[in-house]
């Protein structure tokens, strides 16, 4: 808490006009606007309805329109290239990969993947399940087919869909990650790049079996300008990455030569705004209490 206490007080110390940045990369010497001052840099970011958020389970609604979802082309590979951005670490999508379904108002197309994570590993995703953090957070960015470029499609309000997933630590090396892992070591420096091998984002989320669990919630760009028109899909099911694969995207560096991690902004207020889960979700919530129950019940008769 004093740590945290003594970093508002550099921040308000020492912030000046500049670029935006997370708290991890500030500095004196490196003027940037953390994310509680983002709104000097687009007022936006001071908007209602701002992403991330902290989903509080017991609060979610059933939706039944939130179907599973159909993917097109997720299975089909490309070569991609894959960025330091300065904030971040940035594949784009160079083939035609859709996802319908799952109250979705049209098809969308992929457009860029991106992750945030904490800090060697440590704690790092943006959204949280019941203020619970988990160690990275992969955003598959869409926008509606129609559409050939970002910029226009953010202003409809319905014009990004992101699909959301959360990393957990797995004892095991995920070899499914090893292209984009390897391809680390050659982007420590912002706005490097290197081509990756052929790859399928697929291979990237968890089985499409898995996929029928998950929150809804309408919201935001969680970076600057904090555009208010994305449609977020937060899944259940993790992706497994070892410590040391984790670890990696630590070696990377901010703008100002920092190590890169910590890249995630914190949860936005919901301001009335509701939060919705599937139908799967549901069945999964009831089975855990069945679990925990049945957990109880079998502790109390081994105690007696």
């Amino acid at each position: 808490m004093q740590h945290l206490v003594l970093l508002a007080s550099l921040v308000s110390l020492c912030s000046g006009s500049g670029d935006w940045c997370y708290p991890s990369q500030f500095t004196c010497e490196h003027h940037c606007n953390t994310p509680e001052m983002w709104s000097h840099t687009s007022t936006v970011c001071a908007g209602k309805f701002q992403s991330p958020v902290n989903v509080v389970t017991r609060k979610t609604l059933l939706d039944q329109r939130l179907t599973p979802f159909q993917f097109s082309n997720y299975q089909q590979t490309f070569r991609g290239t894959v960025k330091n951005n300065g904030h971040s670490v940035q594949v784009g999508v160079n083939h035609l990969a859709t996802v319908m379904g799952g109250d979705l108002v049209t098809g969308y197309k992929a457009v860029q993947l991106h992750l945030h994570w904490g800090q060697n590993g440590g704690p790092g995703s943006e959204h949280t399940i019941d203020g619970e953090q988990y160690p990275m957070e992969l955003h598959i960015v869409h926008m509606k087919q129609q559409y050939s470029d970002l910029s226009v499609a953010l202003s409809d309000p319905s014009g990004v869909a992101v699909l959301g997933f959360f990393y957990e630590e797995s004892r095991s090396t995920n070899r499914k990650y090893d292209s984009i892992v390897n391809a680390l070591r050659s982007i420590t420096h912002p706005n490097s790049n290197t081509s990756l091998p052929p790859i399928s984002l697929e291979q990237l989320i968890p089985s499409r079996q898995n996929l029928t669990s998950y929150y809804r919630y309408q919201g935001s760009l969680t970076t600057p300008g904090c555009t208010e028109s994305v449609i977020w899909t937060l899944f259940h099911s993790t992706i497994p990455l070892s410590k040391e694969q984790l670890q990696a995207f630590s070696d990377l560096r901010f703008h100002n030569g920092k190590p890169m991690g910590g890249n995630f902004r914190p949860p936005q207020p919901l301001n009335g705004r509701l939060v919705y889960h599937s139908g799967a979700a549901s069945v999964l919530a009831s089975a855990a209490l069945l679990w925990a129950a049945a957990g109880l019940t079998l502790g109390l008769s081994r105690a007696n």
